[in-house]
């Protein structure tokens, strides 16, 4: 019998072969990834700094141990370098494998900007476990104990390393285009409460602006504004921002737009291949319209339904609403950002108390399409989510 292929080892790809042995103990797995195959929560990354977590001590599991777990044959160092279609097998540097179904969890690469100086490419980003190893051995070499970090970008990722980064007594400067932090996430008001937390924990923030230009300076890194202004930095950070990998559904021809396009069941246009996680771009409704969703929800919800499809069960992907949780100690934040085909004749209305604030979108139609919470908990994260599932 011929194995269900899986592409990749991230999260996307241990949960639905986790999925899968849930339903059949038999079939034939075979997991195919360029790295080491260690599992890892890829969302720890943004703040394990502050826990003092070595790179090795997220890795939970080895490959030799998942492979154990979901009795599946794990080939670890070995990048696929195309798929046959018509013949229904990936082609590898370590040979040729038939598949009976394949599953691409590729994930995404982080977007490189195109900044001028002779330091840009000095740049780091962290969009997996040996980027991580890479940042943190760059913030404290043997001689210092602290650095001055520039992250570019203010958005999720951004906000939560200059968080975790402060927290340890690095100097953090924090640089994005937007007049606010997650402005393309949250309410107004809640990226001001962001705004004004950071802020007290001494974060420099540096907004409406980019970087135009990073130049060696000595031991340090000069970087220019479009502003005009400069400031100095030991290690600069891009999170900017993750592109999906369409490298190998390209190569193959697979539908692609924003992501490796997907119907309701996690399908790609051809028979037999499937996507999930970063990767995919998913199907939202009936009109069309379609997205990526880096988030855990999306991808728990995709690898249940393709799980159970793949072993000839048709699941349609059910995208219930999650809250996105941002992981900023200094002001914990809780978001279902509205649709983007609502934000443009929509509002927001803020809810204040003593203890948090809430802000609800309410879309045209005067329904709640959207909702933030900070702080957050979970009895008031799931009466938001209740209230937002009434109102559909």
């Amino acid at each position: 019998m011929k194995p269900i292929i899986i592409v990749g080892a991230g999260m996307a790809a241990y949960t639905i072969a986790r999925e899968l042995r849930k339903l059949d103990k038999a079939i034939p797995l075979l997991i195919i990834t360029a790295d080491n195959g260690g599992f890892y929560s890829k969302p720890m990354l943004s703040n394990a700094f502050a826990q003092k977590k070595l790179a090795a001590q997220l890795i939970t599991q080895s490959a030799v141990q998942m492979a154990e777990q979901l009795g599946a044959n794990i080939m670890t160092g070995v990048r696929v370098e195309n798929i046959d279609i018509a013949a229904k097998k990936v082609v590898t540097g370590a040979g040729i494998f038939e598949y009976e179904k394949l599953v691409l969890a590729v994930g995404a690469q982080a977007i490189r900007l195109q900044i001028a100086g002779d330091a840009a490419q000095e740049v780091l980003s962290v969009n997996h476990i040996e980027d991580y190893a890479t940042f943190r051995a760059s913030l404290l070499p043997e001689q210092r104990d602290a650095a001055r970090v520039a992250i570019l970008g203010a958005g999720l990722i951004g906000c939560e390393f200059a968080d975790d980064l402060s927290a340890h007594g690095h100097a953090v400067t924090l640089i994005d285009p937007n007049p606010l932090p997650l402005a393309a996430l949250a309410a107004p008001v809640l990226s001001q409460g962001l705004h004004a937390a950071l802020s007290e924990r001494g974060i420099d923030l540096r907004l409406g602006t980019t970087a135009a230009s990073i130049d060696r300076d000595g031991a340090a890194l000069r970087i220019t504004l479009a502003n005009g202004e400069s400031l100095a930095a030991d290690v600069v950070l891009s999170a900017v921002g993750l592109r999906p990998d369409l490298r190998l559904a390209q190569a193959a021809q697979l539908k692609t737009e924003r992501g490796i396009m997907i119907d309701a069941y996690g399908k790609t246009s051809a028979e037999d291949i499937y996507a999930l996680g970063d990767c995919a771009e998913y199907s939202l409704d009936s009109a069309g319209s379609s997205s990526p969703l880096p988030y855990i929800a999306p991808l728990m919800s995709a690898a249940r339904a393709i799980a159970k499809t793949l072993l000839g069960e048709a699941t349609p992907i059910d995208m219930k609403d999650a809250p996105v949780i941002v992981k900023t100690p200094s002001y914990p934040l809780a978001l279902v950002p509205p649709p983007r085909h609502a934000i443009a004749n929509g509002r927001w209305e803020t809810q204040l108390d003593d203890e948090r604030t809430i802000a609800h979108f309410i879309d045209s139609d005067g329904k709640l399409a959207g909702f933030g919470v900070a702080p957050h908990e979970a009895k008031t994260r799931q009466a938001l989510l209740a209230a937002l599932g009434s109102r559909v």
